[in-house]
């Protein structure tokens, strides 16, 4: 009887062990994966990776850190593309795993930051964003107008066609028009941003009546 229970104890012991060498196998698999893939820069495939080691081993540290790295640059994504309630979570998520990151602490304290900014923005410039994607979109269009400059000049290059200069000395022209216009737009733009938008007269609130009685 005593020998069967040791031989109980043992076999449950090796397979203890077994159990643990495997899963020590699958955690350091997927940290290389996703040390590999933050590498490349495929931060969400790095993402993905330490994750799924960190369900296995919580407490890895390398996971733990990778994950932080991972979330960090996922993070940083976000706010570039004006995602900043996204980047935050971004950055709680992984703070939960690493939060002693200075990397993390000092990207929330710009992001909030920001935060603070466009709330404010917002509430003098409600149309901020209509118009300033309409200005990116001016000078997104000098490119094409510089590109067809360079083509003029590159085509002149073979053809040594005086018309092909002309084109090109015109169109750089209407190029520096359009520079001067789209400044303008921009400095304009700088301005309502900073004072905000006046409120028309006929929508401001009329003064209180006076409340002393009437002689």
């Amino acid at each position: 009887m005593g020998i069967r229970l040791a031989l109980l104890c043992a076999a449950a012991f090796a397979l203890s062990g077994c159990g643990s060498a495997v899963e020590r196998w699958i955690v350091d698999t997927r940290v290389h994966q996703g040390d590999v893939a933050l590498e490349r820069g495929s931060v969400t495939e790095a993402q993905l990776a330490y994750r799924l080691a960190l369900r296995v081993d919580p407490s890895d540290p390398r996971a733990r850190t990778g994950y932080a790295e991972a979330a960090a640059e996922e993070a940083l994504r976000e706010y570039r593309n004006g995602k900043l309630d996204d980047a935050l979570s971004t950055i709680s998520d992984a703070s939960r795993y690493e939060p002693q990151s200075v990397r993390l602490a000092a990207l929330r304290s710009e992001i909030e930051q920001a935060k603070i900014k466009r709330e404010i923005v917002v509430a003098n410039y409600p149309a901020y964003r209509e118009t300033g994607a309409a200005i990116r979109r001016s000078y997104e269009q000098l490119k094409t107008m510089n590109a067809n400059i360079v083509t003029d000049l590159l085509k002149f290059n073979y053809s040594y066609n005086i018309n092909d200069l002309n084109r090109a000395i015109q169109q750089s022209y209407e190029l520096n028009l359009e520079v001067a216009r789209n400044t303008n737009r921009l400095v304009g733009f700088r301005q309502l941003v900073e004072s905000g938008v006046p409120t028309p007269k006929a929508a401001q609130i009329a003064a209180p009546a006076s409340l002393l009685p009437l002689p």
